[in-house]
């Protein structure tokens, strides 16, 4: 039986098979600490777009500017898509990464996004030599009220490199689903 609506003491979560939706997750350095302490107001749109625009400013690290921790992160995105989620769009910028999914029969969205965190984070720490969390805690998501919210997330979720100024187009973002084709194939080890 999915959850419906729960919280884990940090953000409010809905998750049904019916829902398609809109994911975000953050590296664990991306937000300056005041910018963070204003997740504790998402209700409020203010909030919300102030954490999108300070995201979208490649702060901290941004461990996935570089091309083969963004492919980490790709393909495990990818992996499952049709089996455990239907995949709608998806983008991964330098510090965050968004998906549009729908959870597929048993399959339930935080364990979705628990194995894509799990998976790259130990991917990642090994590439680089390092250990700790990759991740901030917990994930952002919204679920799509129609075909025309479910529409404009998708624009916003491709659109996000240009507005962020990382590139003229959407389609010339390497990172995402824009581009209309898979960036790297689904290996047996990113299967697990």
């Amino acid at each position: 039986m999915r959850p419906g609506w729960h919280n884990r003491g940090y953000l409010p979560h809905c998750d049904s098979e019916q829902l398609v939706q809109h994911v975000v997750f953050r590296l664990a350095d991306s937000l300056p600490h005041e910018v963070a302490e204003a997740l504790r107001l998402l209700s409020n749109d203010a909030a919300r777009r102030r954490v999108d625009a300070a995201l979208d400013l490649g702060s901290g690290q941004a461990l996935l500017r570089t091309p083969e921790n963004a492919a980490i992160v790709a393909q495990a995105i990818q992996t499952f898509a049709g089996e455990r989620y239907h995949l709608y769009a998806w983008c991964v910028m330098p510090n965050h990464v968004h998906a549009v999914i729908g959870p597929v029969g048993v399959h339930k969205l935080g364990a979705i996004v628990k194995s894509w965190k799990a998976y790259t984070s130990a991917k990642i720490n090994q590439r680089l030599g390092r250990a700790g969390p990759l991740w901030a805690p917990d994930y952002f998501d919204r679920y799509m009220r129609d075909d025309d919210h479910l529409s404009a997330t998708i624009a916003y979720v491709e659109s996000n490199p240009v507005k962020a100024g990382l590139c003229g187009s959407p389609d010339s973002w390497p990172y995402s689903s824009a581009t209309g084709q898979p960036h790297s194939s689904a290996s047996e080890d990113a299967r697990s």
